[in-house]
């Protein structure tokens, strides 16, 4: 793992890198779930390499996988999804895909410093992930990602910048790469937002990841027993009940879900929203109390049966809506 650039540089780098590995496969598949800006570099990759970018429904991934076979080139999945917090079974898809000779490619933006992640236990091949979620770094932290050993000097990305070649002080004038995973770097860092996220990753480090995903999904249990039990009927759920299927969030949906979202805002609640009509809660285990999921519910109900939310400030829609 390196800690280097953002999610979407280092997705573009892999990506890039990887197509090179399977030639004569001709489909990188992901999901409909997918962020946004995760299909965009997929995009990119699959133009300059002559491939096709496949989605389907995150339900139906093993059997589009299956129906791909040796077509298939690449696997692009967020292990977390943005919107339901629905879990993908990262070592169950993984192997299918290898089964076919396919690589394995996971973004780690919703799980990592939320719940165990064994990329190597997994046998994933390749991961991004970003540093300003779970992992405490704060907005604008520097990302990460992961190459396992067995692929790490076989990749090499297309930005081929000084930090990752072999003698980066040694100057030569043409390019030779890093061995290992150091070849993933490119120019310098961030030195202020790197020890940001130093101070962050360290305080996670403190922490058994196991205690933490236990009260993650005691977190998102709580919340959604007491949103059920003060509010009957007034939301739909669009996370997974089950709490070993879902991340560490839960996401309702409300056909006025961004008024609401404001006004909790206003009231100190921060969800956030996603179009058309979901208001997402996060709960970062290592600092949120259960206590909080209790006093945010109570701001919840008060918003809801008071029906401050249709107050006109609240209803301006932003842009990006």
């Amino acid at each position: 793992v390196v800690a280097a650039d953002s999610t979407s540089v280092n997705l573009y780098k892999l990506l890039h890198a990887a197509a090179a590995l399977r030639p004569g496969r001709g489909v990188v598949l992901s999901d409909r779930g997918n962020f946004p800006t995760d299909l965009y570099i997929a995009q990119s990759v699959a133009a300059q390499y002559g491939l096709e970018l496949q989605l389907a429904e995150p339900e139906a991934v093993a059997e589009r996988i299956e129906a791909l076979g040796a077509r298939l080139a690449m696997l692009m999945l967020t292990q977390v999804d943005y919107r339901s917090g629905r879990v993908h079974d990262m070592a169950a898809i993984t192997a299918q895909a290898h089964r076919h000779g396919a690589l394995a490619l996971w973004d780690l933006a919703h799980s990592a410093g939320a719940l165990p992640v064994r990329l190597d236990a997994c046998h994933a091949d390749l991961a991004v992930g970003c540093g300003y979620k779970y992992l405490n770094g704060g907005p604008g932290a520097p990302a990460f990602l992961y190459v396992a050993q067995r692929h790490q000097d076989a990749l090499r990305p297309p930005p081929s910048g000084w930090m990752g070649h072999d003698a980066p002080f040694a100057f030569d004038l043409d390019y030779r790469p890093a061995t290992g995973i150091r070849r993933q770097l490119c120019g310098t860092p961030s030195i202020l937002a790197l020890t940001a996220l130093e101070v962050g990753v360290d305080l996670l480090g403190e922490a058994d990841m196991t205690a933490l995903r236990e009260k993650s999904m005691a977190l998102g249990d709580l919340f959604i027993t007491l949103v059920e039990q003060e509010l009957p009927g007034v939301f739909g759920l669009r996370s997974p009940r089950d709490a070993t299927t879902r991340g560490s969030q839960v996401s309702l949906a409300h056909a006025e879900g961004y008024a609401i979202v404001q006004a909790l805002i206003e009231a100190g609640v921060i969800p956030d929203f996603r179009a058309p009509d979901i208001l997402r809660f996060g709960f970062a285990p290592l600092y949120v109390r259960y206590v909080d999921i209790w006093d945010a519910v109570a701001q919840l109900r008060a918003i809801m049966t008071t029906g401050r939310w249709r107050e006109g400030r609240f209803q301006v829609r932003a842009a990006v809506t």
